[in-house]
């Protein structure tokens, strides 16, 4: 302990830190309720004397607005999906790499450089793997094949075949590319059809596809850094114990090593999910600014990417509404993550 003489040089070192802390966490909370509250608040008008009232005009305005509901759903979709996945597939991997002792630090360090690497150059990576250059729609293959062949030149190959029948004629129509890319290159070869992943024209299920890999091998280092520093602390006479008794591999992580595990799991499910919510990047870093495949702009917004976009039209007091009911929703999933890892987590 401080000798009480001597607290206030124990403020004094911690004063710098304290500063930045109320300067840049603090003060920011406090003006986020504040604009939260004026009603219509924005910055150009209060610099120009603008008074605005005390009310909930502003959360009125978020959740009655037409595409709230999707930006809800696609941040929720992109939870439910990736939480789950990338705490199961972390804990696999870090099982595997505990087993492993040649190279087992290689191994960690190479599973560990995504953690380090700027989310948006991950992104822009994937988007080249999915994307596909040069997609094009033949709505008549017969007619573009020969006049491919007048012009002295080789017809590209016809994808996502189907036979339309008009005016009692049978047209053959689909996609033809310069490059399908390396992820369709990969299914072409397994024998499958390409896939429109981000494209114009692309499912929703596909965007979605991308992003719950994308996000998931993002996910992957801290998570398997934290489970892996918790199975490096367990005892290994349970392990030994357990062999003796002939227990089989699948009933020793069931029985010993998930219930062990379970507070760092509870603590990766947690940060996950509140991660999760706050999802932005990753569809900025496939989709760029527009949130979507070209021509579907704002498609997979987010609810962060709602209180970016109002930012960035000075609209502070919806922003700042919007805000408040991001934290709401990620304090309600943690009080019930909590609450069940009260009643599973073996401490």
């Amino acid at each position: 302990m401080v000798d009480s003489q001597h607290k206030w040089k124990a403020w004094v070192y911690l004063a710098p830190a304290l500063i930045l802390l109320l300067v840049f966490t603090v003060w920011p909370i406090i003006n986020t309720f504040h604009f939260a509250f004026l009603n219509d608040y924005s910055s150009l008008g209060s610099n120009g004397g603008e008074t605005y009232q005390f009310g909930i005009s502003n959360f009125t305005k978020v959740i009655t607005y037409r595409g709230f509901l999707t930006c809800l759903k696609n941040t929720a979709l992109l939870c439910v999906l990736t939480v789950p996945l990338s705490c199961f597939l972390a804990l696999i991997i870090a099982v595997f790499l505990n087993s492993i002792t040649k190279f087992s630090k290689l191994l960690q360090t190479i599973f560990f450089l995504p953690y380090v690497t700027n989310t948006i150059a991950i992104g822009m990576v994937f988007a080249m793997m999915f994307n596909i250059v040069g997609l094009r729609y033949q709505s008549d293959y017969g007619k573009y094949c020969q006049d491919i062949i007048n012009a002295g030149g080789t017809p590209k190959e016809l994808f996502l075949a189907q036979e339309v029948i008009r005016d009692g004629v049978t047209y053959q129509t689909g996609y033809t590319a310069d490059s399908w890319g390396i992820i369709n290159n990969f299914l072409t070869f397994l024998k499958f059809d390409p896939i429109i992943w981000i494209n114009q024209g692309s499912s929703y299920s596909a965007n979605i596809a991308v992003l719950v890999i994308y996000i998931v091998w993002n996910a992957l280092p801290f998570k398997i850094l934290i489970l892996l520093g918790g199975l490096q602390s367990v005892n290994k006479q349970y392990y030994d114990a357990a062999k003796i008794d002939g227990a089989s591999r699948l009933t020793i992580f069931g029985r010993i090593t998930v219930p062990l595990l379970s507070p760092m799991i509870a603590y990766v499910v947690i940060t996950g999910f509140i991660g999760g919510f706050k999802e932005y990047t990753s569809v900025v870093g496939i989709y760029g600014t527009s949130l979507g495949p070209t021509g579907e702009a704002g498609k997979l917004n987010t609810i962060v990417g709602y209180i970016y976009d109002a930012l960035a039209k000075a609209n502070y007091g919806v922003a700042s509404a919007a805000s408040l009911i991001l934290f709401l929703i990620i304090f309600a999933v943690t009080l019930v993550n909590l609450y069940v890892s009260n009643k599973k987590v073996h401490y």
